[in-house]
């Protein structure tokens, strides 16, 4: 009699001794934000552009896992399902529950997106982690929080990135994508899975199990049941003459034994999913039951519904001694000429605009926790910041339209956090509960000298409220506001005249902006303000003598070189190409010759003789290692005009038609400030272009250079060169870019001099040569890459003509060992700008102060150097989350790369702290709760370093060593 399918499930649900144990692990690989909005993903909206939709991914898998309690799936992308889990009925909630209690739901990584790691910073994947796990955590408690990070799919792997997973309590990390070549290389040898330490600061107190996926992220090949594939479903009637059990069983276990040739354990992991799999779960897991059944009959291997927690969990008692990796997985190639190395630059405004919100939102969350509660919340902002982290969001690997709609989310977010800053210092300024708050205003567009506080209105008097995040006063805070008139004077609130000047809009900003504003000047003055607190400025009409000093811009003519000087550096321009020759140090006296100018690739189009592989949004590929002058006249003299004042010294260098540049020297500020213009990058030669900032130098590097990773640790980088095999040079230029998100240098170490590029968003760079470093500024191209976007990177700006990229390096140049308190120091300051609120007013200082503090500090005292205050947030009326970090990796400086112990009980105005709890990184879970796996490995000789557990926590001693961040939830009672 013929069999048909008709009987109960007999699956395996243990690991065995002595077989090859096929955990199979269904998932959905949700992008939150790609070819489709955030929305029309969760809603299913679009499908002309893609078929998905994730509620109805979520509502079939509850259907399925409810027919048999064998089935597993694991969830990961919190912005999703707390959309979802808001939607559901008791029943169905009572039935995830369920699920969760009996293994069969789990949540993975659980952040609210699954990161970029190669364009984000920290603080923000911090942030997204912790919204989501908290998310779990409140929702269904702590017990179900993720013990396994899963990074499918982005684009190369940070070694920060490994560290913080560490830090947050995590057990293992698993990913898809390396580099191809290193991928065949560790097939070959079985290293497919490693302990991983990624700060050598931390040592093994962060070192996590790491594993490559086999197959990526996707189903073996042949078994995608999913609606959307076209491999055959398992047949089990004999009596049809499609019946084919036996081919797929033992194409299967072919499968199984192909892969586990390149594992060392008995076990092997198979993700049996895609991106949005799952709409039709029934599917799916009816195939799946009817394999997996027919495959333990046959005997070969041991194959069950299993989870990533699970795996780990038998990898862990096989007892084995791991390879131990120190650094990263940059660049990834997926071929021998497709460097994943474009997408460090693409979209270069939403990355400015993220990392520019970043710092906000700390500000905002600050204030929020230190006045009285009102009409507006963080939340929005922190929720849109936390999809930006997406690694199709500020990786730039988005649509056109998907980008507009993250940077809609983030202006509502940053909308409403600017409504929260103003009414809370309006309201915190307040001498006497009598008197009105001020009425508080921002500018959003400073960067192209727009404001209407302070421009474009009939009285022209305003107050100033410069408010500084950081936990240490400040007296460099550059103030520059346009200005309709120029007989102004600004004063402090003790009646000192502050030292000011106006300077001309220049006319490459004035095309910036077009019609937005119409100042003609802008006012520079520098100020002050105390830890997390408030310093105010009174910029009144004048004709004395203690007036702002009217500074006129000169077309430089001759040859003679340029030189602006401040106590700290001198910057000489060559006054025949218009070009920096020499940037000096004039305190320490280190100095280096340099050429610095902007030049631009020509990304193929695919016509390449080697390859077809064309430059896209993912991909930079040259066709060639020839780079262009952005000047295509014949004349190639840059144009320069100088600006003399007793607050500011500038050269504004004009390149071509668009490309321009200002250099800056402040008054008493310890950098040089090269702000760059790019843009609209033309392409009616049909000719994609990569601009780039090539600083050149006469330094001996000896091949090597520094970047960061994603603002903390520094990375040894070198040309033609990777760590663990040997490099292929089939992309000499795209194959030597790694990414840079907030700082990168060169040491020349038989001068003792450094020179470091600190920059205001992530781009990607190299070293090319000796004493040279580039960094892609901009880039916008004709051709697609093929890896799924489907459309190029053109980005045609407000008026439709190509975007317009406006940022900053900040260079410095120092002994090597003075260099590192320099840039940790300024890299604060960059990652937590200070915020300019404006008051029009026009009363006198002195009756202002009468009803209102001028100035308002946050802290009782600074913290010490070398310690980040990374988070205030309030939690509930009684709870604050806090996040101390010690700035400085290990060695990095001979006297702040030590231990340092701190009082945090009575170290805010607002408030005194109670008691604390120390909790994971992400303040989800008790730190003395987490248990983390122990892997053998090669090397165990560097020390552990951990926080402690102490549940009587004292926080007036709270000691931090060198790259430790440390988190408490702190009972507070307010003042």
């Amino acid at each position: 009699m013929l069999l048909i399918w008709c009987f109960l499930l007999s699956l395996t649900s243990a690991v065995q001794v002595d077989a090859l144990n096929v955990h199979v692990v269904p998932h959905t690989h949700d992008d939150v934000g790609w070819l489709k909005t955030v929305d029309q993903y969760y809603y299913g909206a679009n499908n002309m552009v893609q078929h998905a939709g994730v509620q109805y991914i979520l509502d079939s898998v509850v259907k399925e896992l409810a027919k048999d309690e064998n089935r597993t799936f694991i969830y990961v992308e919190m912005a999703f399902f707390m959309r979802w889990w808001r939607e559901q009925t008791n029943t169905t909630k009572t039935l995830v529950k369920k699920f969760l209690d009996n293994g069969q739901l789990e949540f993975i990584n659980g952040g609210w997106c699954m990161n970029d790691e190669a364009t984000t910073d920290y603080n923000a994947i911090i942030d997204q982690m912790s919204l989501g796990l908290r998310f779990i955590s409140d929702t269904f408690g702590s017990k179900y929080r993720p013990r396994v990070a899963w990074h499918v799919d982005p684009f190369g792997h940070s070694a920060e990135q490994a560290s913080l997973f560490g830090m947050m309590g995590f057990d293992g990390f698993f990913f898809g994508r390396i580099d191809y070549d290193d991928k065949r290389h560790r097939l070959h040898d079985k290293r497919m899975e490693m302990v991983w330490r990624g700060s050598e600061s931390l040592g093994q107190a962060t070192d996590i199990f790491s594993g490559v996926l086999y197959h990526l992220y996707n189903a073996p090949t042949g078994f995608c049941f999913d609606q959307g594939c076209d491999d055959p479903p398992v047949m089990v009637d004999e009596r049809l003459l499609d019946y084919n059990v036996n081919e797929r069983v033992d194409d299967f276990i072919k499968a199984c034994k192909d892969q586990a040739q390149h594992y060392r354990t008995e076990n092997i992991m198979l993700t049996m999913g895609g991106d949005f799999n799952y709409e039709n779960a029934n599917m799916y897991y009816k195939n799946l039951d009817k394999l997996l059944h027919y495959v333990n009959k046959n005997g070969s291997v041991n194959a069950f519904y299993s989870t990533p927690t699970r795996y780990l969990d038998a990898l862990h008692k096989a007892g084995l001694k791991w390879e131990l990796k120190t650094d990263d997985f940059f660049p990834y190639a997926d071929c021998p000429w497709c460097y994943w190395t474009g997408y460090y630059t693409s979209r270069v405004g939403l990355k400015g605009y993220v990392r520019s919100l970043n710092g906000y939102l700390q500000t905002c969350r600050q204030i929020e926790a230190m006045g009285k509660p009102g009409n507006w919340s963080s939340r929005k902002l922190a929720e849109s910041m936390a999809i930006a982290q997406h690694h199709d969001a500020v990786s730039g690997t988005e649509k056109q339209d998907v980008a507009n709609d993250y940077a809609m989310r983030l202006h509502i977010g940053q909308v409403e956090c600017e409504q929260l800053i103003g009414q809370q210092l309006g309201e915190m300024a307040r001498k006497e509960s009598s008197t009105p708050p001020l009425n508080l205003e921002g500018c959003e567009y400073l960067n192209i000298s727009v404001c209407p506080a302070t421009s474009g209105f009939i009285d022209d008097e305003f107050d100033v409220l410069v408010y500084n995040p950081v936990a240490r006063g400040s007296d460099a805070v550059v103030v520059r506001l346009p200005v309709d008139r120029r007989d102004l004077v600004v004063l402090d609130t003790h009646s000192n005249y502050v030292t000011c000047q106006t300077t001309p809009v220049s006319p490459e900003t004035k095309a910036v902006r077009r019609d937005r504003g119409k100042a003609e000047h802008e006012l520079v003055f520098i100020a002050s303000a105390p830890p997390l607190g408030y310093n105010t400025y009174f910029v009144r009409r004048s004709s004395r003598e203690h007036r702002c000093v009217e500074v006129s811009a000169k077309k430089h003519s001759g040859t003679n070189d340029v030189t602006i000087s401040n106590k700290h550096y001198a910057v000489t321009v060559d006054g025949g190409s218009g070009h920096v020759k020499e940037i000096t140090n004039t305190m320490s006296g280190k100095s280096v010759q340099l050429n610095q100018q902007f030049y631009w690739y020509q990304g193929s189009n695919g016509d390449n003789s080697n390859s077809s592989q064309a430059t896209g949004a993912y991909i930079f590929r040259p066709n060639s290692s020839h780079v262009y002058d952005v000047n295509n006249t014949t004349k190639k003299n840059t144009i320069i005009t100088v600006t003399m004042g007793p607050v500011i010294q500038e050269v504004l260098q004009v390149f071509s038609s668009y490309v321009s540049q200002v250099i800056r020297l402040y008054t008493g500020i310890n950098h040089v400030e090269m702000e760059y213009t790019v843009g609209p990058i033309p392409i009616s030669d049909l000719k994609g272009k990569e601009i780039i900032s090539r600083y050149d130098t006469t330094m001996e590097t000896s091949k090597t250079w520094y970047s960061d990773a994603n603002g903390r640790e520094m990375q040894l980088r070198r040309r033609d060169f990777r760590p663990t095999w040997d490099w292929n040079d089939t992309e000499p230029v795209a194959g030597n870019y790694y990414p840079i998100n907030s700082r990168v240098y060169m040491q020349d170490t038989s001068s003792n001099t450094q020179f470091t590029v600190l920059t205001d968003r992530s781009h990607g760079g190299a070293s090319l040569k000796d004493g040279s470093l580039e960094v892609m500024v901009h880039r916008r191209l004709i051709t697609d890459d093929g890896r799924g976007v489907g459309e190029p990177l053109l980005e045609f700006g407000q008026f439709h003509e190509g975007l317009i990229a406006r940022g900053k390096h900040l260079l410095l140049v120092d002994s090597i060992e003075n260099s590192a308190r320099l840039h940790r120091k300024l890299g604060e300051e960059l990652l937590l700008p200070a915020t300019i609120l404006l008051h029009r007013n026009k009363e006198p200082a002195s009756d202002f102060l009468k009803s209102y503090n001028g100035e308002l500090g946050g802290l009782r005292r600074e913290l010490p150097a070398n310690v980040h205050l990374l988070t205030v947030q309030l939690l509930e009326k009684s709870n604050v989350l806090l996040r101390l970090e010690h700035m400085f990796a290990a060695k990095e400086d001979v006297n702040f790369s030590t231990p340092i112990t701190v009082n945090i009980k009575d170290l805010f105005v607002a408030f005194d702290v109670t008691d604390c709890v120390e909790m994971t990184l992400t303040g989800d879970e008790m730190l003395s709760s987490v248990h983390r796996l122990k892997w053998n490995t090669a090397d165990s000789s560097i020390p552990t370093q951990s926080g402690t557990t102490d549940p009587e926590l004292d926080p007036t001693a709270i000691t931090l060593t060198p790259m430790m961040i440390r988190t408490f939830i702190c009972g507070i009672v307010y003042n």
